[in-house]
């Protein structure tokens, strides 16, 4: 597959080219060296909001060396931590990473981890039912935020915390780390640079994981209308992520925002969302999509993502949330000149691009967020937050369409 190899050439580290972050780049006014100067290390500090899973795998990439991923422009420190439960929760789980907690502030409450003025910017790592009253706690305490998804619970609290971060002048991102991975990148540059598959046709993306939902505890996440449980918003944000990714930021798309049609089963117990199958049609470029989620199934391991095209397809392997490789299959009529044209079909082989990933992958996120803090940027150009306030937007169709409502405390906006 000659065809293939020289596109993806261009972003092999080896061949030479300049770096920004890690990744490889034309744009040489960005580079790691300015000019022929190297350029001071910019140290992030963080605030972390909460002491659970996700924060424990966030907090580890943190402290990974970024030379492990090529980074030189940017690094990464942690000068806080709050649990709501307490403050020995706090030193518990900022010592479990070998760090100081003399140098370290813990704090039980999350209003005090908001006003020190040692953190530069907060990570939100609650459940998403919390989501808006903790971005809007840190925004109003004058901190920039980096927030976990699901963004919020609805497309009202994410245009209102939107707001917020314009009028206070703060930087906001969503955290949707895949989409800052070099896989995630390289494959938009093919797409809609390259056109390998020419026009774009059909996109579907799957993230199922199986969960014992007749048996887990009623209060758990994943089944807890009150913390605005089931698939959809906790799994289903993946599936999405891969059809914004690609359909929405299409150039033929121009951003138009999607048509939806659902389906939905709900969960016998809490009657939250436990499979639910999205249909999407972007008008702009006339891609239809199909998202699905669920806690009862699995997604296979060879396909989480079906990019189809004029001039092939494209898959991505397990897992949607941190990919490692896709595979490339072009049609024979294209990607070898002078093979007999009535062969159709795609080559079977294909050629599989694999991404090494040094840590977790949350750091190129993490770098993102430093990078426009330094640089005074309020949003980020790979995770705008128009797009946030987009896809909570289909999401809340989703829901409505499907009679499917969190108890009013959780919908609430105070805009």
């Amino acid at each position: 597959m000659r065809g293939i190899v020289s596109y993806l050439g261009r972003w092999d580290v080896s061949a030479g080219y300049y770096k920004y972050g890690g990744h490889p780049t034309d744009d040489y006014e960005h580079c790691v060296f300015w000019h022929g100067k190297e350029l001071t290390m910019f140290t992030c500090r963080w605030g972390i909001l909460a002491t659970g899973g996700i924060a424990r795998t966030f907090v580890k990439d943190l402290l990974l060396d970024p030379k492990t991923r090529d980074v030189e422009d940017v690094k990464h420190e942690v000068v806080a931590a709050a649990s709501s439960s307490s403050k020995a929760r706090a030193e518990e789980f900022v010592s479990g990473f070998g760090l100081d907690t003399a140098k370290v502030a813990c704090y039980g409450n999350y209003e005090e981890l908001v006003n020190d003025k040692n953190v530069d910017i907060i990570y939100v790592a609650t459940p998403h039912g919390l989501h808006y009253d903790n971005v809007k706690l840190a925004l109003n305490a004058g901190k920039h935020v980096l927030c976990e998804k699901a963004f919020t619970v609805n497309e009202q609290q994410a245009a209102h915390l939107i707001k917020i971060a314009q009028e206070k002048n703060l930087f906001l991102m969503e955290a949707v780390w895949t989409r800052f991975f070099p896989l995630s990148q390289t494959l938009q540059r093919l797409l809609f640079k390259d056109r390998i598959l020419g026009k774009l046709l059909r996109v579907s993306a799957d993230n199922c994981i199986p969960f014992d939902v007749d048996t887990l505890p009623l209060s758990h996440r994943m089944l807890d209308p009150k913390l605005a449980g089931g698939a959809l918003l906790d799994l289903g944000i993946y599936a999405l992520t891969w059809i914004f990714m690609i359909a929405y930021n299409d150039p033929e798309n121009g951003h138009a925002i999607p048509q939806v049609t659902s389906t939905m089963i709900k969960n016998k117990r809490t009657q939250v969302d436990e499979t639910t199958n999205m249909n999407l049609l972007f008008p702009g470029s006339g891609v239809n999509c199909v998202a699905t989620t669920s806690m009862r199934l699995r997604t296979s391991e060879e396909c989480v993502c079906r990019i189809e095209g004029e001039k092939g397809v494209v898959t991505v392997q397990w897992a949607p949330f941190r990919p490692q490789s896709f595979t490339v299959y072009l049609n024979r009529d294209f990607f070898e000149p002078g093979l007999d044209i009535t062969k159709k079909g795609f080559d079977k082989e294909g050629e599989k691009q694999t991404f090494e990933i040094p840590g977790q992958g949350m750091f190129w996120e993490a770098d993102e967020c430093a990078r426009c803090i330094r640089d005074g940027k309020k949003e980020s150009d790979v995770m705008p937050l128009e797009e946030s306030r987009v896809v909570m937007s289909v999401m809340d169709q989703v829901r409505r369409d499907n009679h499917f409502y969190y108890p009013p405390e959780i919908e609430k906006c105070d805009s």
